[in-house]
């Protein structure tokens, strides 16, 4: 008997021994195709001078920049349940080919390409349209079936902060402080002693309620907290952007931003607040659809980045962002519009100039500005937070969220777009922004689609590029020329820009899943003539790659 127990207990050890040393990779894309997505992003170093700050805020921005750190594999979990298991293989591989599947990976923030419509170039699976937000095998059918057989469910398990589970048969709902539990208190604790450093009143009652926040899961207050800050730091951490859930566009991502504000650029853009009301009345929809319950807040700040992390940081770089999100904060005190000059900077001189020379004709790339790049991203951002936000529904008060579920992050992002353009306009008109800058709004804007598109349009910014793009040259607004370089047609830009605003508020407005679905099933598309001038940049960066000097000085 006790022979057979010693054999018993051998094979039990060479067995957890051998699932120890289990490999998660199992196949890799060759390293050349590796090497050719690394090159598509330029590196750029991102930083600016903090030396006039007072040291306690000096001290203030490392122990951010600390908080923001911890933030980063946070998202990487959202994304795949098996990230983390992925990094540590890469991490500790004694392979010296594996450095460059690991600065992928850690780019993407998993195994997928995201620059090239989220292809797995490492272990050959498609990702999960729920991220790990739900349960990989959950479908749609599942969810929904779950909630009509359960409706007290439906609150817990829509909510933006929760991750879905099954326990046995049943599908519950862990708020995000219970479930990333151990990763947020060190995150919280650190907020809590930079809110004990500074010396900005409005930034110390933002950072004591972020912190209290990331414990309890309730946000509304911090984020009605953040937008009274009005000092030198511009700072924010949380769930915040859908676009990760493919499934129903409801989990929100951890991200974060430290940065710098520039002052005397903030105060030249603060006159553009007042006019909300203004421009809202000039959407062109029917005034019963027009949304004046957000609040007029609404501040715009220029800042510098110096660090970011989690959702912000994958793939592509965010220029801009426009939070919060929560209709709740917006109908009380609006939203506030964040430009990141030297992210912006950096694109336009790295990826922005290469393409223009390449795809538009010559009269049009003469018109190309930052300038024009800059405003359009700017009204971008403000034309979130015009146009349905609250609506109702078969009698049912909803969200457009809720109501266009995996389809509203394209929808919205083309909305903001077409808005960008359509607000820019207005304001020239009404000489708040100066005549010469619509000499070169159309063309920037043309420039600057053929370097989104390049995204991939499955994803929301691409994919809400081309449906412009393919719209514009139904129209006629945009033009290929016998050289296949293209133009535009300034005219016929502006109809049709408040054309597509028409359409896109409409299906917003209405709640209109089926109206968005055959929306983007007919315009999400890369016609010929687009693959081909495509082809022409392909060697020009996609986009940055930034590293941030201020991390070393943490270590």
């Amino acid at each position: 008997m006790r022979e057979r127990i010693d054999l018993f207990c051998i094979f039990c050890i060479v067995l957890v021994l051998s699932s120890c040393g289990k490999k998660i990779i199992t196949e890799k894309a060759p390293l050349e195709n590796i090497k050719i997505q690394l090159a598509k992003l330029a590196p750029v170093y991102l930083t600016c001078d903090i030396s006039y700050l007072p040291a306690e805020e000096r001290q203030v921005i490392k122990l951010l920049v600390k908080a923001a750190q911890e933030i980063d594999p946070i998202f990487l979990q959202q994304v795949y349940k098996e990230n983390p298991a992925i990094l540590k293989e890469l991490e500790e591989s004694k392979n010296p080919d594996d450095k460059a599947y690991h600065e992928f990976f850690k780019i993407m923030f998993g195994p997928w390409n995201r620059l090239d419509e989220d292809r797995p170039l490492i272990n050959n699976m498609p990702k999960p349209p729920g991220a790990n937000y739900y349960p990989t095998d959950l479908t749609k059918d599942d969810f929904n079936r779950w909630l009509a057989e359960h409706p007290e469910d439906r609150a817990a398990l829509e909510n933006n902060f929760t991750m879905i589970r099954r326990q046995g048969d049943n599908l519950v709902a862990i708020p995000y402080s219970q479930f990333f539990k151990k990763q947020l208190e060190p995150v919280s604790d650190l907020l809590n002693k930079a809110a004990e450093i500074t010396l900005d009143p409005t930034l110390k009652k933002y950072l004591r309620s972020r912190a209290a926040a990331l414990l309890s899961n309730d946000f509304y207050q911090s984020d009605m907290d953040w937008m009274d800050m009005a000092g030198d730091i511009e700072f924010v951490l949380g769930p915040y952007e859908v676009y990760e859930d493919n499934l129903f566009g409801y989990k929100a991502a951890f991200e974060s931003f430290v940065c710098v504000v520039d002052h005397e650029e903030s105060e030249k853009l603060k006159q553009i607040g007042n006019y909300l009301d203004d421009m809202e009345k000039n959407l062109p929809i029917p005034d019963v659809y027009k949304n004046f319950q957000r609040g007029s807040s609404s501040p715009i700040k220029v800042v510098n980045e110096i660090f970011t992390a989690g959702d912000t940081k994958a793939g592509i770089q965010t220029t801009a962002f426009n939070l919060p999100n929560d209709e709740r904060v917006r109908e009380a005190k609006g939203s506030k519009k964040v430009m990141l000059k030297n992210v912006m900077n950096a694109k336009f001189e790295k990826c922005w100039i290469p393409i223009v020379h390449t795809v538009l004709a010559d009269k049009d790339m003469k018109r190309v500005s930052f300038e024009g790049y800059f405003n359009h991203t700017l009204m971008h951002e403000i034309s979130h937070g015009l146009g349905p936000g609250t609506i109702t529904v078969n009698g049912t008060k909803t969200t457009v969220n809720r109501e266009l579920e995996e389809l509203y992050s394209t929808i919205e992002e083309c909305k903001a777009d077409v808005l960008g353009l359509y607000n820019t306009q207005f304001l020239i008109d009404k000489k708040i922004f100066p005549q010469s800058l619509e000499e070169t709004l159309y063309a920037s804007n043309l420039g600057g689609m053929f370097r989104s598109i390049r995204f991939g349009i499955g994803e929301a910014h691409g994919g809400g590029v081309a449906i412009q793009l393919n719209y514009y040259l139904e129209s006629g607004a945009f033009r290929t020329e016998n050289d296949g370089r293209f133009s535009v047609n300034d005219r016929r830009m502006k109809d049709a820009v408040r054309n597509l605003a028409r359409e896109l508020l409409l299906i917003q407005a209405t709640g209109d899943y089926e109206g968005a679905k055959n929306l983007i099933a007919k315009y999400r598309t890369v016609r010929p003539e687009v693959q081909a001038a495509l082809e022409k940049v392909k060697d020009v960066p996609i986009d940055i790659r930034p590293f941030y000097p201020i991390e070393k000085e943490i270590g």
